[in-house]
């Protein structure tokens, strides 16, 4: 409470005062100022006619400070009720301008109000920060398991492969030929788990050079084999496809996109990738198969462990594949974007510039984005 008479100061204490509610007062601005500077309040009661500093010069220079500036002020007048006055007093922040002889149950209405919004918007805050540290946790106890699980994982690959080549029995092999699915299968969610560890504490790093965007196409689909013999996967390419890129980040994009496209797109309908060199900034690769996302879930497609899989009912994998196909496009300074519906299909357009972003070595921190809302 701000009021040059003691007696006014005095009258707003006994009013307002009660436990778990402290009233400072300030005789002058510059005392008020002083306070501010000090203590965290959760709202300024200014009487206007002041000496040496007025009411509404002390609001403008509160909201002139970036810690006091979100404050709410009250202005107390005992001067004629003067439309300019009230104008002024709410163009210099005031949430409210209140004349003497003040109202007593209006005055304590009001100022519980803003103490009561102050109060929850600390509890907010502190719940906030035990989120951030809950995430950060979980961050943490992620990276640690996926590190520590690849070493016995890769242990359990190689026996498998050793067993398909001394095997000749058609159970041993069946049997041998599940649990690599299986364990490959794993393995992916645990690079998963390690991709988005990187993304979120900033330490991804992209190793460019050039490369042919049609040729790492081709060559993802020639690892996927049958599908290209099937003629499943038709590839189209126009235009100079020589572009900058971190090529072990880009195929995993590529990989995940026409994986996803072959496995949602039924057993028997084409897939079709094409490679658009056309544009001298920019070089895209569209991914277009059968089925339709629907409409609700096209927003959300890329967040974490909500992806395709998810919506379609199907429990496999984390749900990290779209979401990291989307942060190392934007990595690289491009972006990602997807339709479905028209003509009964689903189309992923990215879009990669030739050269990109100049910082691309060293990724600052994603902070709290989407992942964050997911845990919480």
């Amino acid at each position: 409470m701000v009021d040059d008479v003691p007696q006014n100061l005095v009258a707003i204490e006994a009013l307002l005062k009660r436990p778990g509610l402290n009233v400072i007062q300030a005789t002058s601005g510059a005392d008020a100022l002083e306070v501010l500077l000090v203590k965290e309040v959760a709202l300024v009661l200014i009487d206007v006619q002041m000496p040496q500093m007025d009411g509404f010069e002390l609001a403008a220079l509160i909201r002139g400070s970036a810690r006091t500036n979100t404050i709410p002020l009250i202005f107390l007048t005992a001067g004629a009720r003067e439309p300019k006055n009230s104008f002024r007093g709410y163009e210099a922040g005031a949430v409210d301008f209140l004349y003497k002889p003040i109202d007593e149950i209006v005055l304590k209405s009001k100022v519980n109000v803003f103490v009561e919004l102050y109060a929850k918007e600390k509890q907010l805050a502190k719940r906030l920060d035990e989120l951030k540290q809950a995430l950060a946790m979980n961050e943490i106890f992620a990276a640690v398991l996926g590190h520590d699980l690849r070493t016995p994982l890769s242990a359990v690959l190689n026996g498998i492969d050793l067993l398909l080549k001394i095997s000749q029995d058609p159970m041993v092999r069946t049997t041998a030929t599940r649990m690599q699915s299986s364990s490959l299968r794993m393995n992916r969610m645990v690079e998963q788990l390690l991709d988005v560890a990187r993304i979120r504490a900033g330490n991804m790093q992209l190793h460019v050079g050039e490369t042919d965007f049609a040729e790492q196409c081709r060559r993802l689909i020639d690892e996927l084999g049958d599908h290209r013999k099937n003629g499943r996967v038709i590839i189209e390419v126009a235009g100079d496809t020589i572009g900058a890129a971190d090529v072990d980040r880009i195929q995993q994009v590529f990989s995940n996109l026409i994986g996803n496209a072959l496995q949602h797109g039924g057993d028997a309908a084409p897939v079709k990738v094409t490679v658009d060199g056309t544009d001298p900034e920019a070089i895209s690769v569209s991914v277009r198969n059968a089925g339709v996302i629907p409409a609700e879930a096209l927003e959300s497609v890329f967040e974490p462990f909500v992806s395709r899989q998810t919506i379609q009912r199907n429990t496999q994998g984390l749900g990290l594949g779209l979401y990291i196909v989307r942060k190392f496009v934007e990595l690289h300074g491009g972006d990602v974007t997807v339709t479905s519906g028209e003509a009964s299909a689903t189309t992923f357009v990215t879009r990669f510039p030739r050269k990109p972003v100049e910082d691309y070595s060293e990724t600052k921190p994603i902070m709290f984005d989407s992942l964050f809302s997911k845990i919480a």
